[in-house]
């Protein structure tokens, strides 16, 4: 592990020479890429430096240990001396985490699909709020949230939402909501005070790019027509929606958020694209998409990471064993708190397997 760490060193020190070199600004494609090492390689090299600095402490408490007589000064050593142990133990543990193996798609942005699954219109009223809940998180963050496809039923719910996170490290964020959700309470069209159990699932995929997936034109058929539903002026008058049918795969997307007929074209490909790419990691990565696969699910009661529970006020997060008591602050975006523990469970869960294998 230090061997690598004073690797890393060593790049760290050649990116700043670099970055000062007045040719490099001329140039914005490698600059920009010299950058993002840079600001990838930070917090490794911060925490290694710090750790460095702790070891030469515990070494230099030691010698005065050895050599002083006075005891008010073997006093204040053996106090360094704890205190620096303490912290290199806290640091190896997050250097550990630092290096850990990244996701190539954390830096990413995400589409998100929510569909309504078992329980009928309260279903669908628990997506529209569950995609709300999301818009206000992404406010918080300040993440640009544009709504791709949607699918609305009369009394305000949703059948299915589709939309696009777009923010620094959004994939690495929200890649921990895919699943089923569960909602617990008693509907509002539901006039005998019953409590009813409704799921939905949420899918995060990362935002491919073109350089990502090439979509050859022949595997395409693209049909234009009028938009449904609630639009505004213009929307539903003209042939402004656009479906994409990929031929090879058999998936289907559908825009029609926007006025502007190239607009929803170019809205449909990206959600085509991001589909492609999500099946090609998949593909790459078999364990990993299998663990996926059964977080996605179908919608079925039996497959939940979530439950919300209305009338105790608790969101439950299954894998975590995580219970908090203040949904109301959660369905207004308040989940940073989940995602956190999600993220500490998945470093432990990770660090686990390296110790096992060393």
């Amino acid at each position: 592990m230090f061997d690598r760490l004073d690797d890393l060193l060593r790049r760290y020190e050649e990116l700043m020479l670099e970055l000062n070199d007045p040719s490099i600004a001329n140039d914005q494609v490698k600059f920009r890429k010299l950058m993002k090492e840079q600001s990838d390689l930070t917090p490794i090299v911060e925490a290694y430096k710090e750790y460095k600095g702790c070891k030469e402490t515990v070494e230099e408490s030691l010698a005065i240990l050895d050599e002083e007589s006075d005891e008010e000064m073997r006093e204040l050593a053996k106090e360094e001396l704890n205190v620096a142990k303490e912290r290199i133990e806290e640091l190896e543990r997050q250097i550990k985490i630092l290096l850990l193996p990244k996701d190539p798609n954390d830096d990413k942005n995400v589409i998100v699909e929510i569909r309504a699954g078992a329980g009928g219109d309260e279903a669908a009223l628990f997506a529209a709020e569950i995609y709300r809940m999301y818009v206000h998180y992404a406010e918080t963050k300040r993440w640009k949230v544009e709504l791709m496809e949607f699918e609305e039923i009369g009394i305000g719910g949703m059948k299915n939402v589709t939309f696009m996170v777009t923010g620094s490290g959004a994939y690495s964020v929200l890649k921990y909501e895919s699943g089923v959700h569960r909602v617990q309470r008693v509907p509002e069209t539901e006039s005998g005070g019953r409590i009813h159990t409704s799921t939905i699932t949420v899918a995060v995929i990362p935002e491919a790019e073109e350089v990502d997936i090439q979509i050859d034109e022949k595997d395409i058929r693209i049909d234009v027509m009028r938009a449904s539903g609630n639009g505004g002026q213009c929307v539903n008058t003209t042939d402004s929606a656009v479906r994409l049918t990929h031929f090879p795969t058999g998936i289907v997307v559908y825009s029609q958020t926007e006025k502007s007929q190239l607009q929803n074209k170019a809205k449909a490909f990206a959600l085509l694209r991001s589909k492609l790419y999500d099946m090609e990691c998949q593909k790459a990565h078999d364990a990993e998409a299998e663990a996926r696969r059964s977080q996605i699910g179908t919608g079925d009661r039996s497959e939940k990471i979530r439950t919300y529970n209305f009338p105790q006020g608790r969101v439950t997060d299954h894998r975590i064993g995580l219970t908090l008591y203040k949904l109301d602050k959660i369905m207004n975006g308040d989940i940073q708190e989940i995602i956190d523990a999600c993220i500490a469970a998945d470093q432990a869960a990770k660090l686990s397997k390296l110790d096992e294998s060393a």
